[in-house]
């Protein structure tokens, strides 16, 4: 079910949108100090995305005070990248989560679908499972569930939570979640 999610670039299409709206969204809101924001888009190298869509996903929208005694950047949030991370947030998420009761088989042709290493499935499951659970991020909004949600089973657990009929809305809600997690800039409202 996620995994025709990993091909489907009309799916890779719509996170482009939704970047669009939210650097639109902190465009007009400006910098603290009043500011205007100028654009000040930078490279990105991603991997696991379609080859059709890799032109979409080779920028990251940024912005920089034009005030001169401020200069300060503001990176909006994004569905698209996951911080820093080289893989695209969508890859992270979704291989991790079907890395769960996966067979080897199966993980091995996940693998060979976005050209992940196991050694770096193994580094995203370990920070779902024991470094994300630590973020004060997941600290202030784990209890907002309606049902407790498994450590063990990070981040399908999560996924399972925003359950809906298709799974690329399941998908597009978990992003939206994880949306802070996407910057280091100000505090982002999902």
């Amino acid at each position: 079910m996620y995994q025709t999610i990993l091909n489907d670039a009309s799916f890779y299409r719509q996170l482009v949108k939704f970047d669009e709206d939210l650097a639109e969204q902190a465009r007009q809101k400006g910098c603290g100090c009043g500011g205007k924001l100028h654009s000040a888009r930078y490279p990105r190298k991603p991997r696991g995305v379609p080859a059709e869509v890799e032109g979409d996903y080779s920028r990251r929208s940024s912005y920089c005070c034009a005030e001169e005694e401020c200069r300060r950047r503001t990176t909006p949030a994004s569905f698209r990248f996951l911080s820093r991370r080289v893989y695209v947030a969508v890859v992270v998420v979704l291989l991790t989560v079907l890395r769960h009761g996966a067979t080897p088989e199966r993980v091995a042709q996940l693998r060979a679908i976005v050209g992940v290493s196991r050694r770096t499935l193994e580094r995203w499951r370990q920070w779902w499972q024991e470094e994300f659970p630590q973020t004060a991020f997941w600290r202030a909004m784990s209890g907002r569930f309606a049902l407790p949600v498994e450590r063990r089973r990070l981040p399908l657990s999560v996924l399972e939570s925003f359950e809906k009929s298709r799974a690329e809305e399941s998908a597009i809600d978990l992003l939206r979640f994880i949306l802070p997690l996407t910057t280091t800039s100000l505090v982002q409202e999902t």
